[in-house]
């Protein structure tokens, strides 16, 4: 593996990680302090993780882009922005991080390293939720990333904490994530039954914005930066 590729897989995996870890601990942390009042449990769910991709993303989108996430290292890869023979490791190393950033949050708050999730999170409305969260999520990565690549950052920070709010799924939008939360039977995960659901919706989300953007925006192209 060249040396750029390995820095670009280790800080998709270190990104992805401290996500999850972002994501599943202020879900515990919220639903314990909360008493029973899960607006309050997904409000502290919902900051937290917002302020965590803000600052993932501006720590790590220099090194790889800070994907975290499947649909966007397709999509980049799609519009040039990475070569398709570096997504495989790019996602391996979302899954990965992604497994490990669930684990890491179980045993910060005295939980079993795996625990397959029972919360179920299935129907139509769900998954439109889940398209609509992903197509909204790439929709504003290309809207910025052209004209704005400095608010990228801050834009998916913002993007992700609405849409905890206006989608009925609270918004996974991202396969890696979707995955890993049905290993945490936590107030953030998702019965493994549901998953396959939530990620075609995702994928299917995320190409018909991107395709939307190489539309509205002519010689749309995303250029990696090493």
């Amino acid at each position: 593996m060249k040396t750029n590729l390995l820095r670009c897989v280790v800080a998709e995996f270190i990104g992805t990680l401290f996500l999850l870890a972002a994501v599943v601990g202020s879900g515990i942390m919220g639903e314990r302090l909360a008493a029973g009042n899960v607006a309050i449990a997904l409000l502290a769910n919902t900051i937290a993780t917002g302020a965590a991709l803000i600052a993932l993303i501006l720590a790590l989108g220099p090194v790889s882009g800070a994907h975290l996430n499947p649909v966007v290292t397709l999509a980049d890869a799609w519009l040039g922005g990475i070569s398709w023979r570096e997504v495989p490791a790019y996602i391996l190393a979302q899954l990965a991080g992604a497994l490990a950033g669930v684990a890491a949050a179980h045993l910060m708050f005295g939980l079993p390293v795996i625990s397959v999730s029972t919360r179920v999170r299935s129907g139509p409305s769900q998954l439109f939720s889940e398209f609509v969260a992903t197509f909204g999520l790439m929709a504003v990565i290309w809207g910025c990333a052209r004209r704005r690549p400095s608010a990228v950052a801050y834009a998916v920070g913002a993007y992700i904490t609405a849409a905890y709010w206006f989608t009925a799924s609270t918004s996974f939008a991202n396969p890696a994530v979707t995955i890993a939360r049905s290993l945490s039977n936590t107030f953030a995960g998702i019965r493994p039954l549901d998953v396959t659901g939530f990620i075609v919706a995702q994928v299917a989300g995320g190409f018909a914005a991107t395709l939307l953007f190489k539309w509205l925006i002519p010689s749309f192209n995303i250029h990696h930066t090493d």
